[in-house]
């Protein structure tokens, strides 16, 4: 891991830069999938699940005896925890449901906004070196929260034409029924399009390697919208002297394990923080059975020694990171100084693991810049909000002659006239 030292202001656009890749090719062959499912369907999508996953898929449905057999197979211990991890998502995400309010705007005119599920969403859930059925509590709780009629679920099958088991026993927790043996672009395309087996999606959610990402932003385009835009995962990591470098270290290796594309940054105010978290970084990554992906990671990561907390914080807003931990035994200190994130950690004891497990919120977060202008997923995430308005024979009195005014002004009669009419229907009576 890189350390720069006190680095000039000038420098921090430069230093905070995110791993680049080749995007025009990338694009031309995820627009080349996406074409050829949305003119051969179910016939393309085995082809490129023979060709990319090496496994030939007959039923791309999974099957509810799959689900018996794979739920079978789930150990007691691992469902305790999955069902730990589920309520507290659900406690969480229940507290976002908003109760719909009417407000009179001036008397005779009441308007009020009503929140109303997407009715068919599409869920992507990796299944590769890292199956995450976690992710699928992530999206799947709030999907129903939300009231979504239809929720589809895509993930690759391994070598044998199988799900991993804590996908499926996930899913039927949550209560997905309809879940697909598909992965890569070609599971975008799928529910963006719509094929024999599968039924179109009005919004796909779920995180993916940059050719799922490329095709969700390439079927936004058509019409399909998407939870964000997202790229590799990154941990920003600021820290102080109260700070135990073991549990820093240990945080920056869960999320460099991630993938090799991802990327971490620490943050800190004394070299004595950062060695000692470099030492214990290379102790612990001799036990990671994912140490070759980590230390991929960790080329595209560095540690930064900077005057003070406030300047730790202050980069990270420029960063803007999809997770922030304060590694501090003060961290509310700084808390209000957080502008820009997608989740924050706060204190020694809060590790980015939790979040992504059990905590109660969500890990599905915006990346590559994006939380300065994007939130994570939410039962938000699921609904429309559509607003209503009701004028009644005082109101449309009230406020009618300040809409004539301001159409005039704008010279749209049309618009003044709808006023004008019902005015003089009253004034008539």
């Amino acid at each position: 891991m890189n350390i720069i030292r006190n680095p000039k202001r000038a420098q921090w656009p430069e230093l905070i830069e995110r791993p680049a890749f080749e995007k025009r090719a990338l694009e031309k062959g995820v627009k080349s999938i996406l074409e050829d499912v949305k003119r051969n369907g179910d016939g393309a999508i085995r082809r490129y699940t023979r060709l990319l996953d090496q496994v030939e898929i007959n039923e791309l449905q999974v099957s509810e005896k799959e689900i018996e057999n794979a739920t079978a197979k789930v150990s007691s211990e691992l469902k305790s925890a999955i069902k730990l991890a589920k309520q507290n998502i659900e406690t969480f995400h229940t507290s976002q449901l908003e109760s719909m309010k009417v407000v009179e705007t001036m008397e005779g005119v009441s308007c009020w906004r009503k929140s109303v599920a997407i009715e068919r969403v599409g869920l992507y859930i990796p299944g590769g070196s890292a199956p995450l059925f976690s992710t699928i509590l992530m999206l799947g709780i709030p999907a129903k929260l939300a009231g979504c009629k239809e929720v589809t679920l895509c993930t690759p099958p391994d070598k044998n034409g199988n799900i991993n088991p804590a996908i499926l026993y996930t899913a039927q927790l949550v209560g997905i029924t309809s879940i697909l043996k598909i992965g890569g672009a070609q599971a975008v395309a799928a529910m963006a399009y719509g094929t024999e087996t599968i039924s179109p999606v009005d919004k796909i959610f779920g995180p993916g390697n940059q050719y799922v990402t490329k095709a969700k932003q390439l079927v936004q385009q058509s019409g399909v919208a998407i939870d964000m835009p997202a790229g590799p995962s990154e941990v920003l990591v600021v820290a102080d002297k109260s700070a135990v470098p073991e549990f820093v270290a240990s945080d920056l290796l869960s999320q460099a394990e991630h993938g090799r594309d991802s990327q971490v940054l620490f943050l800190a105010d004394n070299e004595a923080m950062i060695r000692k978290t470099l030492e214990a970084m290379r102790s612990q990554l001799e036990e990671l059975p994912r140490k070759e992906i980590a230390l991929e990671a960790l080329k595209n990561s560095k540690a930064i020694l900077l005057g003070t907390l406030k300047d730790c914080i202050e980069l990270s807003n420029v960063y803007a990171p999809e997770h922030l931990i304060i590694a501090s035994e003060q961290p509310e200190l700084w808390m209000d100084q957080v502008e820009n994130a997608g989740s924050v950690f706060l204190g020694n004891y809060s590790c980015e693991s939790a979040g992504d497990y059990a905590s109660g919120t969500n890990h599905t977060l915006p990346t590559n810049g994006f939380a300065r202008n994007y939130s994570g997923v939410s039962v938000d995430s699921f609904v429309k909000k559509i607003t209503f308005q009701q004028l009644t024979e005082k109101g449309i009195r009230n406020i009618g002659p300040a809409i004539e005014k301001m159409a005039e002004a704008e010279e749209l009669f049309a618009h003044k006239n709808a006023v004008t009419l019902r005015l003089k229907a009253l004034n008539d009576d």
